[in-house]
């Protein structure tokens, strides 16, 4: 087939249609091709867009084969006869990086299942594993979700996970909870949750910053709620303690990299002090695409504030949220995923299916997606969930019941939470123009 004008199609003359025929027909040039520098730019990774809209990360060859060589060697500890398994897109830096050109760098097979069909039968994925004898495979939180809550007996009666090794986790906040319950669930095809291996990254370091101790699992460390709130510190719970935080250990900064816990004054704060979570190392990017003054920065200081809250203690880190997405309320901090983790508990209410977020009018929004059509039985949900919130925060929440598919998602799954509060504002005002238009 010659090449195809795509005009026809969609009236647009600079795009073409090409077919490997055209490819094969053009004559052989003679060209030698430049070999690349470590500076020069390898690709552009674009955020999610969980909070604000996606931009483009500039990555070098040397930054990303810095981070590769990092998590090959240092993170996940890859070793002769590892086999992994994916499902995750190549245009997220989680299938990327850590399934695309990781195992190309180190020459590890890898089987990929399309993302497309993991959303439909996500127990492909395990069976993949198991099937294939797969050791290495890792996944958002919500991915261990969807295949505990969709497995059966018959399925379980196909599977083998002894030979998973490494069961990353990542992406999005871990809820320890939700990992104990596909821990328990598989635990008779040999899953073993040592193989829990909780990670933190983001494409600003063109993956991985940190990964949990090889063979621990989840490791958890629970805070006083209040004080956390309250005072931005992660303190043990206490004989008074009212209320309690967990969150999940992410490890230490991988070798030649750094993780620091700075506070508003971009100073370093001390250990179970809860601040903004900065980071360098070789991995880090050379800055964002068309904006020049974070390229200046990086390139003057060396570190990049995440935008996300943590904490430090004996050296691992403790992730806590995104700055933007925090719910602060007369002087108190308050957390969107706990909020959230309360809807979750009803039996109607999948992992997910909630999200948190407070207007500029300091009015708590939690919007829930799902399938409950009798009017009785919502009316009991929004009162029970409005009294268990003003029983654990002291706070009142307007709850919202949505149909499905209605919380929108950053590209990666994640809940953007700065999309769904601009929705909610565009729809109040709209409202509110309805109501003075009838007065």
């Amino acid at each position: 087939m010659p090449l195809v004008n795509a005009a026809t199609h969609n009236n647009n003359p600079e795009l073409h249609v090409l077919s490997h025929a055209w490819f094969k027909a053009l004559p052989e040039a003679d060209v030698v091709l430049q070999r690349p520098v470590p500076n020069d730019i390898a690709y552009l990774q674009y955020t999610s867009g969980s909070t604000r809209f996606p931009r483009g990360v500039i990555i070098t060859h040397h930054e990303v084969m810095a981070n590769l060589r990092a998590i090959s060697h240092d993170g996940i500890k890859l070793r002769p006869g590892d086999r992994c398994v994916s499902w995750l897109p190549f245009y997220h830096d989680m299938g990327l990086v850590g399934f695309l050109l990781t195992p190309v760098a180190t020459q590890l097979s890898v089987d990929y299942l399309r993302t497309q069909d993991f959303a439909m039968r996500p127990l492909q994925w395990l069976k993949l594993i198991s099937k294939n004898r797969g050791t290495v495979s890792v996944a958002p939180p919500f991915g261990y979700e969807l295949c505990q809550r969709r497995v059966n007996e018959k399925d379980l009666a196909e599977l083998d996970l002894s030979c998973w090794r490494v069961a990353g986790i990542g992406a999005e906040p871990i809820s320890a909870e939700q990992l104990h319950q596909f821990a328990e669930c598989f635990r008779q095809v040999n899953f073993d949750d040592k193989t829990f291996m909780p990670c933190y990254g983001l494409a600003e370091n063109a993956l991985a910053v940190s990964f949990s101790d090889e063979a621990c699992g989840v490791v958890v460390n629970e805070v006083d709620r209040d004080i956390l709130e309250y005072q931005g510190k992660a303190v043990a719970p206490g004989a008074e303690t009212r209320a309690v935080s967990t969150f999940v250990n992410c490890g230490k900064a991988l070798p030649e990299h750094g993780i620091e816990i700075r506070n508003e004054a971009d100073i370093p704060v001390a250990e179970r002090v809860v601040g903004h979570i900065c980071i360098s190392g070789p991995s880090l990017m050379s800055g964002y695409f068309g904006d020049q003054v974070s390229q200046d920065e990086i390139a003057a200081t060396g570190w990049l504030d995440t935008g996300d809250l943590g904490y430090l203690l004996d050296g691992y880190l403790y992730v806590t949220g995104r700055i933007k997405d925090l719910i602060i309320i007369r002087g108190r901090n308050i957390w969107p995923q706990d909020i959230e983790y309360i809807a979750e508990q009803e039996p109607e209410i999948h992992s997910g299916d909630a999200i948190a977020f407070v207007t500029a009018q300091e009015k708590i929004i939690l919007q829930i997606q799902c399938r409950i059509s009798d009017e009785e039985r919502r009316g009991q949900l929004i009162h029970a969930l409005a009294a268990r919130i003003q029983s654990e925060f002291g706070v009142t929440a307007d709850i919202d019941l949505l149909p499905p598919h209605s919380i929108p998602r950053t590209s990666s799954g994640k809940p953007a939470r700065a999309e769904a509060k601009k929705r909610y504002q565009k729809a109040y005002a709209a409202s509110l123009h309805v109501q003075e238009s009838l007065a």
